[in-house]
């Protein structure tokens, strides 16, 4: 069975995951709304709001907030998905989407990096075909490679995103006609102390 301390990180792992669901559901990407998730956090919801004596204060506090950003997004979800059946989905919905996907992507990112630069995880790594029509790829493997370095201790000051995005492109490009190949395979790990970034063929 389950520790409280397991099954809030569940709760708080299934949060993100519904919240990454309904953006595709709203996005178009999606037929149905996620609501077995919805279901599995009401569960588990209800299940500590009749147990909360059992909780420590500090698992309570970390409950309480769970709880306050799951109602806020179930309110924000109830919300779009009544505009979504009633055919009057703002249009502009989808800058709010492409920022919230953005945050997510830094938030996974940063977990990786944090795996790479402790050299306890198989290396971040991200293909790459077309970077200037892939900018979300890009994004997350600029900042696996700048959070690894920075959780490195590495000097970071040097490294910009525009200058980032431009050796990407060049890269790909210069790989693709050297090898003849469509894809590129961009590579974070921790060599020796020291993170690098590696491009490789796929084949």
């Amino acid at each position: 069975m389950a520790t409280i301390d397991e099954d809030l990180g569940q709760i708080e792992k299934d949060i993100r995951q519904l919240k990454i669901e309904y953006d595709q559901y709203f996005g178009g990407g999606r037929k149905r709304p996620p609501t077995e998730i919805e279901w599995r956090i009401d569960l588990l919801v209800k299940r500590y709001n009749e147990r909360g004596g059992e909780m420590k204060s500090h698992q309570r506090f970390r409950f309480n907030n769970l709880t306050q950003t799951y109602a806020k997004y179930k309110d924000i979800f109830r919300k779009k998905t009544k505009q979504k059946e009633e055919g009057t989905i703002q249009r502009h919905y989808g800058a709010a989407a492409k920022q919230i996907e953005a945050s997510r992507a830094r938030e996974q990112t940063k977990e990786a990096a944090v795996a790479v630069a402790a050299g306890n995880a198989k290396a971040f790594r991200m293909v790459c075909s077309h970077p200037e029509s892939e900018p979300d790829k890009v994004e997350k493997l600029y900042e696996a490679f700048l959070q690894a370095k920075q959780l490195a201790g590495e000097h970071t000051g040097r490294l910009s995103r525009s200058s980032f995005n431009q050796f990407v492109l060049k890269k790909t490009k210069e790989l693709q006609k050297q090898k003849n190949c469509k894809d590129v395979e961009y590579v974070v790990e921790t060599v020796d102390g020291q993170v690098k970034l590696k491009a490789l063929v796929k084949t």
